[in-house]
């Protein structure tokens, strides 16, 4: 990532209220490096205790031990920040960490698996592997998800976590958190300060061919509560800047029981061959 770990820091520093920070300058013409291993210490148990508060406002050891997420609902799909006409059919089936289905149109005959770093498509021509860059564009946002940054990032003691302090996000005010994981790359997660639900997670990525920086975004709006979870019903994804999809959600299900042969890519094919 861009900043550099020395980046992040400053700008923990940079996020404390300016009395603190004052005596946080003072503390550090006397004893520069205890200085700054306390204020770091103190802003990384801040962006912790914010992020312990987004998961219990989730739901929790409900929301961490979840057998499995069942979505249904609508994509619209955007060219350069304009809607195209209409919108699509969509089933989603995600099991931790790994395992994504999806289903599309009103006869669910387009299926595409996402299992461990593969994808597959599955339509009446039978199953193929999905285009390099479709499977790239999931596994990124799949590797920097929120579920993600809690069950995985979050637990290594080399992540660093840094508050950026309060921030406006869709007119809501948010706690802003950054992880950076041991190999630099970043998370950061906006958090409503009254609900403690996350407002959107957005990273960084450097395009293979052009070498140029872009930035990912996915914003959650319209919460419903679904079986004692907090459930965002609007996703928004933009890609730097612009918006490129957005889910309405229709019914969400956690803990179903899924068929044996669900994840059976060759018994799926022989299902939309008939």
């Amino acid at each position: 990532m861009g900043k550099g770990l020395a980046g992040w820091l400053a700008l923990g520093l940079l996020a404390m209220p300016p009395g603190m920070r004052a005596q946080a300058d003072d503390a550090g013409a006397q004893h520069p490096a205890q200085a700054m291993d306390v204020s770091g210490e103190k802003n990384a148990a801040q962006a912790r205790a914010a992020m312990d508060a987004m998961v219990k406002a989730l739901g929790g050891d409900a929301w961490l031990n979840l057998k499995n997420v069942v979505r249904e609902g609508h994509i619209a799909a955007f060219f350069h920040g304009e809607p195209d006409v209409g919108t699509t059919l969509f089933w989603e089936f995600h099991v931790w960490p790994d395992h994504d289905r999806m289903e599309y149109t009103k006869h669910r005959d387009v299926v595409q698996f996402y299992e461990g770093r593969k994808g597959t498509e599955v339509t009446y021509r039978g199953a193929k592997p999905l285009p390099k860059e479709q499977v790239d564009d999931f596994l990124r946002r799949r590797d920097h998800s929120i579920e993600m940054a809690v069950k995985v990032w979050l637990k290594d003691p080399k992540t660093i976590l840094v508050y950026e302090g309060q921030r406006m996000a869709e007119r809501h005010m948010a706690d802003q958190v950054t992880l950076i994981s041991a190999e630099n790359e970043a998370i950061t997660i906006q958090m409503d300060v009254q609900t403690h639900l996350p407002l959107s997670r957005s990273f960084q990525w450097r395009d293979p061919v052009y070498k140029d920086k872009n930035t990912d975004v996915e914003e959650y709006a319209d919460y419903h509560d679904v079986e004692g979870l907090p459930t965002a019903y609007s996703i928004t994804r933009v890609h730097n800047g612009d918006t490129v999809r957005q889910l309405y959600i229709d019914k969400v299900h956690y803990n179903q029981d899924l068929p044996a042969e669900f994840w059976d890519v060759g018994a799926v094919a022989k299902k939309i061959k008939k």
